[in-house]
C-alpha cells in the first residue's frame, strides 16, 4: 500500500515516543510506501481534492532521539484518491483550519479516497462533548456557559472539574473544591463572562491512580491501558502536564466501556479511538490523533503499532 500521513512537520515530532512514527515504522516493516503532507498541503482544484505530498523513507537503525530518522524523496501533487490509505494524524488544536481539513477529507472520500479516521467522523465526535452520548459511563456532567447553572452544579457536587471544550494536554483544567475562593473568577475566565461554553464534571478521586488511555483499533480494545498518573499535588494526569505513564491490563469496567463503544464508533468511520477513563468513568473520546502506542508497547507484550498496521490493511483492503 501507499499510505499518506497528514501530520505535523516531521522535525517537530518526538520520534522516539510518537505514535504516528510508530505507525510509520510498522507499516514500512510490512513493505508499505509512505508519504507525508501538512494540513495546509490539502487543496481542491477543479473540484478534485489533491495534496502536495512528500515521499519519505525511514532510516534503518536510526536513533529516534536525534534528527535524521527519515530521508526525503520526491514531492508531487496528486489526487487524494491515488493513495491506498490516508491517515489524518494532525494534532489538535481543533481550530477552523482543522475543521476545513475535515471537509476536504470528507470530499476526498466521496471521490474514492480511503481516509482514517474519516473527516466526518472526526468532525462529528468533538473529543470532550462526545462522552455525553454515553452518559451511562460518565460522572455527572454539565455542558453550559450559564454561570448560574455552573454555580448550582458546584454547590450540588462540592468538588468539580471545569474545562474548556477545545483544550488539549490538560490545558485550562481547574479543580473547584467546596471552599474555592476564586470560583467566580475561574468561571468568568473559562466562559469569557458567559460567552463560551465549557464542561463541568463531578471530581473523580480515582485520578490519583491514573487517567487511563484505552486504545480501540477497528472496534477492538487493546488489552492494556496506559494509566497516566499525576505528579504529586497535581490534578491532571496528562503526559504533557508531567504525568507518568504506567501500562496495565484493562479492568472489567474498562472492558465494559470499550466493548460497548468500540463497535459503534468503528461503524462511524473511526478506525482508531483513544478512550480516557478515570476510575470507572469515561471522561473523553479522542479521535483526532490518539497516542500512547509506544508506552504500551515498551511496557507489555502487545505491539500496538503492528496491530494498527494489520487493522489498516484490512480496512483499506491492502
Amino acid at each position: 500500500m501507499h499510505v499518506l500521513f497528514v501530520i505535523d512537520p516531521l522535525p517537530s515530532l518526538k520520534a522516539y515516543k510518537d505514535s504516528s512514527v510508530a505507525m510509520m515504522r510498522a507499516l514500512a516493516a510490512r513493505g508499505h510506501t509512505l508519504s507525508v503532507a501538512l494540513q495546509g498541503d490539502l487543496y481542491i482544484d477543479a473540484g478534485v481534492v489533491k495534496v502536495q505530498c512528500q515521499a519519505i523513507q525511514l532510516v534503518d537503525g536510526a536513533d529516534l532521539h536525534q534528527p535524521g530518522w527519515w530521508r526525503e524523496g520526491a514531492r508531487a501533487d496528486v489526487s487524494m484518491n491515488g493513495f491506498d490509505a490516508v491517515l489524518m494524524r494532525k494534532d489538535p488544536p481543533f481550530d477552523m483550519e482543522y475543521l476545513y481539513s475535515t471537509h476536504l477529507l470528507e470530499f476526498a472520500q466521496k471521490q474514492g479516497a480511503k481516509v482514517f479516521n474519516t473527516g466526518a467522523a472526526i468532525r462529528n465526535h468533538p473529543e470532550k462533548l462526545a462522552i455525553t452520548e454515553f452518559a451511562e459511563f460518565t460522572s455527572p456532567t454539565l455542558v453550559t456557559r450559564d454561570m448560574s447553572r455552573l454555580r448550582a452544579f458546584h454547590a450540588q457536587h462540592h468538588d468539580v472539574i471545569v474545562k474548556p471544550l477545545d483544550g488539549m494536554g490538560g490545558m485550562g483544567i481547574f479543580r473547584l473544591q467546596k471552599a474555592e475562593p476564586n470560583l467566580g473568577a475561574i468561571l468568568e475566565t473559562l466562559t469569557d463572562n458567559g460567552q463560551r461554553t465549557i464542561m463541568a464534571q463531578r471530581y473523580i478521586p480515582e485520578i490519583v491512580a491514573g487517567d487511563k488511555r484505552i486504545l480501540i483499533i477497528g472496534g477492538e480494545p487493546v488489552p492494556y491501558a496506559l494509566a497516566r498518573i499525576p505528579l504529586a499535588g497535581e490534578t491532571r494526569g496528562n503526559l504533557a502536564a508531567g504525568g507518568r505513564g504506567v501500562a496495565q491490563p484493562l479492568t472489567a469496567r474498562d472492558k465494559e466501556i470499550a466493548l460497548s463503544l468500540g463497535p459503534r464508533l468503528a461503524e462511524r468511520g473511526l478506525l482508531l479511538v483513544g478512550l480516557d477513563v478515570i476510575g470507572d468513568y469515561l471522561t473523553e473520546v479522542n479521535v483526532t490523533s490518539p497516542t500512547c502506542f509506544v508506552e504500551i508497547t515498551e511496557q507489555t507484550d502487545f505491539d500496538v503499532a503492528q496491530a494498527f498496521a494489520v487493522a489498516l490493511e484490512r480496512a483499506a483492503g491492502g
